[in-house]
């Protein structure tokens, strides 16, 4: 025959239970932090493709032929950029001062290769997570 459960026991169970819990929340976090350090890590070492060329022309080619008069570079975390996107976000003309990693070897790239041609560049923050810049916008006009 067993016994019955004492309120002791109860609460042992409640807090081995919400301990294991709290466990794997914090084993989520941690997988959480490193996959975005690895995200971040990759972002910053990324360089162009080497048919960048031929890849940015079917992309502005299918655009203009859509009646489109720009397209969306790419999109990355504001906190990528050394200011965390006050500048893009303020429209400030130093913007892209703020750039990191592939963004700003993306600049570099449009500034050597396409403003010559008469492409413009522009940036925005696309949401605001708890009220702060999140998303980063780069966006080729023509």
């Amino acid at each position: 025959m067993s016994d019955l459960l004492r309120p002791e026991d109860l609460k042992k169970i409640t807090t081995e239970t919400e301990m294991a819990k709290a466990r794997e929340a914090l084993s989520h976090m941690e997988k959480e932090k490193d996959e975005g350090e690895a995200l971040r890590e990759a972002f910053m070492s990324r360089q162009l493709h080497p048919e960048v060329k031929q890849r940015l022309n079917d992309v502005v080619a299918r655009a203009a032929k859509n009646g489109l008069r720009e397209v969306t570079v790419m999109t990355f975390p504001a906190a990528y950029c050394n200011d965390g996107g006050r500048r893009i976000n303020n429209s400030e003309p130093d913007w892209p001062g703020s750039l990191e990693g592939f963004a700003k070897v993306a600049m570099e790239y449009y500034e050597k290769e396409l403003r010559p041609l008469g492409y413009r560049i522009g940036a925005r923050i696309l949401d605001f997570p708890g009220g702060m810049p999140g998303t980063v916008g780069l966006f080729l006009r023509w």
